[in-house]
């Protein structure tokens, strides 16, 4: 495990996707900002700073981002908001259902909701496409293993 020079440890990694071609640089200055922390390329590492991978695919949330060496002292949603804020773009990151189609969605005003998209594996990457809020009538929704749970 890590430990970062503020103290908090430092082992997460995140998965993420904005909506429009969003630039690196623009992405890391996000993230900068909303947790006042050094953020920089994986090829540069840096002590106590968060390792931002940005790349681009098709579909609606076309710009994805990784970040290694995430803090655990600050929850990944909240930090997501902010960065949606920052960005101006909606901010898909993977919730904590076993649904894979299910998404939380950080929107530009900062509110937080559960969404469904589809996704297509391509060689770029996955896209994902067809954004609908989650209202347990969505066929993706009534099929999620924790609806099926015993």
């Amino acid at each position: 495990m890590s430990v970062m020079a503020d103290g908090g440890q430092a082992d997460g990694l995140w998965n993420w996707c904005a909506s429009g071609h969003v630039d690196a640089e623009k992405v890391r200055n996000a993230l900068s900002g909303a947790l006042q922390r050094h953020v920089t390329t994986l090829d540069c590492p840096a002590d106590g700073a968060l390792l931002c991978d940005v790349w681009h695919v098709g579909g609606d949330f076309p710009t994805q981002i990784d970040c290694y060496l995430a803090p655990d002292d600050v929850a990944e949603a909240t930090v997501a908001s902010a960065v949606a804020v920052r960005l101006g773009a909606d901010v898909l990151l993977p919730d904590d259902t076993l649904n894979p189609t299910r998404y939380v969605l950080a929107e530009p005003d900062g509110t937080l909701r559960p969404v469904h998209v589809d996704e297509v594996e391509t060689d770029e990457g996955t896209e994902r496409r067809h954004l609908r809020p989650c209202t347990g009538s969505d066929p993706a929704c009534a099929a999620a293993p924790e609806r099926n749970a015993a």
